[in-house]
């Protein structure tokens, strides 16, 4: 699981372009939720608020992106993430795409990560031109 997290928060920190798997998109998700949890509990006995915030600000940039080659995974433009702004029907159609099952095979943002290409897969296949 934490490497699911480890992977977007470090190896594709803004990366926008290409897909992202459901269970890396949802490992990530719960990763994120349960550190910002744990920081609240101890802004709480702290008494400073500030740690779950700076959290907050350092994870935005690869918590959009993830978000976005989730979207490209099913293959939906990163602009649906605009749907937020519709209060609950956007909010409920998004989950739903977060939740599909991403496009077998490559499609205009990139190779399935599920199953990436490989051109020994090709070999006695015949071409169609």
């Amino acid at each position: 699981m934490i490497d699911w997290y480890l992977k977007v928060v470090r190896d594709n920190y803004a990366n926008f372009s290409g897909r992202a798997r459901r269970s890396e998109y949802w490992y990530y998700a719960l990763c994120n939720f349960l550190i910002s949890l744990v920081l609240q509990v101890v802004d709480y006995f702290i008494g400073f608020g500030l740690l779950g915030g700076i959290y907050g600000l350092a994870v935005l940039v690869p918590g959009l992106a993830v978000f976005v080659r989730r979207l490209h995974d099913v293959n939906k433009s990163g602009w649906f993430i605009l749907l937020l702004l519709l209060p609950v029907i956007g909010w409920i159609w998004l989950l739903v795409l977060l939740f599909t099952e991403g496009t077998v095979g490559p499609n205009q943002y990139g190779e399935d990560p599920k199953r990436p290409y490989s051109e020994f897969d090709q070999i006695g296949k015949e071409e169609t031109f």
